[in-house]
């Protein structure tokens, strides 16, 4: 296809927004714990509600696209996406901001899983399609870098809500660009959607989530694991379901999946924690931290771009191993952390783990894709990118839950100092100099604490994973080529 290349610029500038909307309002947090007051709660819900919307829909919104077009699900996502970015940028209080941002997910849950299976369709010989989708990981992994600068550069000109504002143009860009240039796809063959195995899914990825980010375990957690465990029953008696379940079966697509959950975990809760460690503890502005940041996402591009060429050297489990141990270096490092840094240091770190992100996604991405038959594509696709969105919204919620719970044990002096480090800050401020100063540095430290905990908690769970990830993708061949994939899933 002649216009294949500018398909995936197109497809590679949704996923750069998206991506960045995810980190975008990381560093504009502090910001709401004065302008809303919201608290500790209602900060990490605001992180969390446009992942978990995203993720509660995928599923449905992949299985939309086989059905009625991947492009026109595109198109109508930009430009819903570009109208609920308004609504978020002026919501006035915690309450609506939370709303308005499952809004701005229900959006994203309609364009994620639509670039990648473009991408799929478009890109139909092996070698390219590893590189496209290298190069599409990559954008993903610029946007986390970029969402911060971004974030930073307009938080020190303007209020909150312009770090959504700067969606609607490039969404408009995109809205028109994939007019012009995207080809219709779809599955000629598929069916109606099965309501009710809508209903199952996204109740039961919420419940699971919520009840996790509560640390509440009992009846709300039990009914989200049962309605899944309905959900994958009716999938094997459907004759359209919206997950092919048989696609489990083959380890190149089970062991992706299960990796790309934990390394989003552990990418998305650390996007957050160095927002605050930048900004709280050492003091520096919201652009200072988001270039700070900057180095490690751009890393994640090239390692997106490296991947396909390791492939040929270390195979496809050696590849993804390889990237987690990098990352999990970068974590045993973020565990040393202290109130004062020499960031020459930390730098080359960062770009360590940057790549190993890189790596494990881009490989891990094309795993899941070509498992999957063609016109499926949007189904595999969203499937993929539940994953990513689970991972982001829990490493966020368990992780920032163990960082939190480390701080408020560790944290001494006033009870109003006690529930968040901004919290402290805050209440500090209200103070003399002479009485600021030890809550400062007591809160300082409580949340270097509370880091030090979450990075080793981080690495030693990638170094299992890595492992685990060596075994489950061994003897996936280097290249899975188009004429095999129908007998995968058959």
């Amino acid at each position: 296809m002649k216009n294949k290349w500018a398909c995936l610029a197109i497809a590679c500038t949704a996923t750069l927004l998206l991506s960045l909307d995810l980190t975008v309002l990381h560093l504009a947090l502090p910001q709401l714990v004065g302008d809303l007051g919201a608290s500790s709660t209602q900060l990490l819900w605001i992180g969390d509600a446009y992942g978990f919307a995203v993720a509660g829909l995928l599923i449905t919104m992949g299985n939309v696209g086989d059905r009625i077009g991947r492009k026109k699900l595109l198109l109508i996502g930009s430009a819903a996406f570009g109208a609920a970015s308004v609504v978020t940028a002026y919501a006035p209080s915690p309450e609506l901001l939370i709303a308005a941002r499952v809004l701005l997910g229900v959006a994203g849950a309609t364009i994620m899983p639509s670039t990648l299976s473009i991408i799929r369709n478009v890109f139909t010989d092996a070698t390219e399609r590893t590189t496209a989708i290298g190069i599409w990981s990559g954008m993903s992994a610029a946007g986390f870098a970029v969402g911060p600068v971004v974030g930073g550069l307009l938080l020190d000109h303007f209020w909150w809500g312009s770090v959504f504002l700067i969606n609607v143009p490039i969404m408009a860009a995109v809205l028109i660009g994939g007019w012009l240039v995207l080809p219709e796809s779809r599955n000629e063959n598929a069916g109606r959607i099965d309501v009710a195995s809508v209903l199952l899914s996204c109740a039961g990825i919420v419940g699971v989530i919520y009840a996790v980010k509560e640390g509440s375990y009992g009846w709300i957690f039990a009914a989200g694991v049962a309605l899944l465990a309905l959900f994958v029953w009716r999938q094997t008696r459907l004759a359209e379901p919206l997950i092919d379940v048989r696609l489990f079966r083959h380890r190149a697509f089970s062991a992706s999946i299960g990796t790309n959950v934990l390394a989003m975990f552990t990418m998305m809760s650390m996007s957050l924690i160095f927002a605050w460690y930048f900004q709280l503890v050492l003091g520096w502005s919201p652009l200072q931290a988001g270039l700070a940041g900057l180095p490690g996402g751009l890393a994640g591009a090239i390692g997106g771009m490296l991947a396909a060429k390791l492939i040929a050297y270390l195979g496809r489990n050696g590849v993804v191993a390889l990237g987690l141990l990098l990352t999990a270096l970068s974590f045993l490092y973020y565990s040393s952390l202290g109130t004062s840094l020499t960031y020459l240091v930390m730098l080359p770190v960062m770009m360590v783990g940057g790549v190993g992100i890189g790596l494990t996604f881009t490989v891990n991405n094309d795993n899941v894709l070509a498992t999957a038959p063609r016109e499926r594509a949007g189904a595999a696709a969203a499937i993929s990118e539940t994953a990513f969105e689970l991972g982001g919204a829990l490493g966020i919620a368990v992780l920032g839950t163990v960082l939190n719970s480390v701080y408020t044990s560790a944290m001494t002096g006033p009870a109003q100092a006690r529930e968040s480090i901004a919290g402290a800050l805050a209440y500090a401020g209200t103070l003399p100099a002479d009485e600021a100063r030890p809550i400062i540095d007591a809160a300082r430290l409580a949340f270097v604490e509370g880091v030090h905990v979450t990075g080793l908690v981080t690495a030693a769970t990638l170094a299992v994973v890595a492992a685990l990830a060596f075994m489950g993708l061994r003897g996936v061949p280097k290249v899975i080529p188009e004429e095999i994939l129908s007998a995968r899933v058959s």
